[in-house]
């Protein structure tokens, strides 16, 4: 794999052609479940209810996959601009090993313990319950892939080429769609699974997309992807990738937390709010995803060019992005806002569910253009290698989501669009705090070393 130099060039150019195939990247890992709402919201409410509840604990699992994926991306990148070969591989094998390592773990909590997980959520319905559990056991037996390949893509996105992971994810899509309303509804002598069958399509569109990754750094003919992580752990390098990218997991850890303590709010009112949030979660998904994109992209270029010692390119960089992500976060609202009862119908035809999705899509709206703001400039900060800050912010004011829903869903006040409430705001409060913050910082060069400014 050849790998692209971001320190040189164009920055705006540079830029676009690193974001866009991560966005595209991002939108297929995005697919694969909307993928499965889209089909399982045909079965009914009950299938997207009981698939969007196990789903939190395939959404939990990042925030282990992000210690090695968010150190394998940052030092990467700076090794890199700083022309450190020995170094990259040494980070590349680190960050592989602590993630299989944390996979297993991950994989075990997720058979032996089930019936445990799902039933913190209180879903109170027996047949939502047994899809639920049936669909995590059978996702948790395949959840190493689920692991290893966000690593993969990091490492290939730290050295600028975002192209092989897109296509190679983009051909796990193309299996996952292809399968999945097979295996969910049957076809000839294969009988109707439901939410199983759509675990089943996930699980092997993922082994598939392994395979191509494995296979592409075996035949690696420019030498960059040839390493053996069967070496010795070197601990300097995995305390390094740790110290990075734990402020970043704790963070998207504590995210889902709370995120479960909110579905739990909402499971008051039945299966179809339930269904109503994840769906809605998934549509919204498009502006964070393409948000998330600038923001690996970002993160990329911020890190070769602060290793590279080239600061000036970094602020250009920045504000540039800033620009682009704010454009897209303008567009989110608009759609969400005035088409809401188009986008949400195309995902559960029950009237009911169409009715609420409205609702849900105008409120979390508003929000979209501080969500894609905020990502974006974390990415920078993690590009600089300043993890913790971000995190902070990020922890506090989605952390401040509970109590919120708790009070504002009262039926005193704004009942289940409290919860809505909450949510959205809470996006406001962290996109505007953390751009603020690092505009006024790098505007004072207080985010480079003081013998480089």
């Amino acid at each position: 794999m050849k790998k692209v130099n971001l320190v040189e060039g164009n920055i705006t150019k540079s830029l676009i052609e690193l974001a866009l195939p991560i966005m595209g990247t991002s939108f297929i890992q995005m697919a694969y479940n909307m993928t499965d709402m889209i089909w399982l919201g045909r079965v009914g409410s009950k299938a997207v209810a009981a698939v969007g509840t196990a789903g939190f604990f395939t959404w939990f699992a990042m925030a282990f996959i992000l210690i090695s994926k968010v150190g394998a991306e940052v030092r990467v990148s700076q090794s890199i601009g700083k022309k450190d070969e020995k170094a990259m591989k040494r980070y590349i094998v680190s960050s592989l090993q602590i993630n299989i390592c944390l996979a297993i773990i991950y994989t075990l909590v997720l058979l032996l313990m089930n019936s445990q997980l799902i039933g913190f959520f209180k879903l109170g319905d027996v047949e939502v319950v047994s899809m639920a559990e049936k669909y995590l056991f059978i996702v948790g037996a395949g959840i190493i892939f689920n692991f290893i390949n966000p690593v993969f893509t990091a490492i290939f996105n730290g050295a600028g080429n975002s192209k092989t992971p897109f296509r190679i994810n983009t051909l796990g899509l193309i299996f996952n769609i292809i399968f999945d309303p097979i295996l969910i509804f049957g076809v000839g002598p294969i009988k109707p699974m439901g939410a199983q069958g759509a675990a089943i399509a996930t699980v092997m569109a993922q082994v598939l997309v392994s395979s191509c990754f494995l296979y592409t750094m075996i035949k690696d003919r420019y030498g960059f992807l040839k390493v053996n992580i069967f070496t010795k752990p070197d601990f300097y390098y995995i305390k390094d990738i740790i110290k990075l990218g734990m402020p970043v997991s704790v963070q998207n850890g504590l995210f889902t937390i709370f995120s479960m303590l909110i579905a739990r709010i909402i499971a008051v009112w039945g299966p179809v709010p339930i269904a109503v949030q994840k769906v809605g979660s998934q549509i919204e998904a498009i502006s964070w995803m393409t948000a998330g994109g600038f923001s690996t992209a970002l993160s990329a270029f911020v890190g070769q060019n602060y290793g590279a010692k080239k600061y000036d390119r970094i602020k250009k960089g920045y504000f540039y992005t800033l620009i682009m992500a704010g454009v897209v976060g303008i567009i989110a609202t608009i759609l969400l806002v005035f088409g809401g009862k188009y986008i949400f119908g195309f995902f559960i035809p029950e009237k009911e569910a169409i009715d609420y999705g409205i609702v849900y899509l105008r409120i979390l709206g508003y929000s979209q253009l501080f969500m894609c703001i905020e990502i974006t400039t974390a990415g920078a900060f993690n590009g600089l290698g300043k993890t913790i800050f971000p995190s902070v912010v990020s922890i506090l004011f989605t952390g401040l989501r509970v109590p919120a829903s708790k009070i504002l869903s009262s039926e005193k006040l704004l009942g289940l669009n409290g919860i809505w409430w909450s949510i959205s705001m809470s996006s406001v409060f962290k996109g505007i705090i953390l751009t603020l913050v690092f505009v006024i910082l790098i505007k004072k060069n207080k985010l480079i070393p003081k013998e480089n400014i």
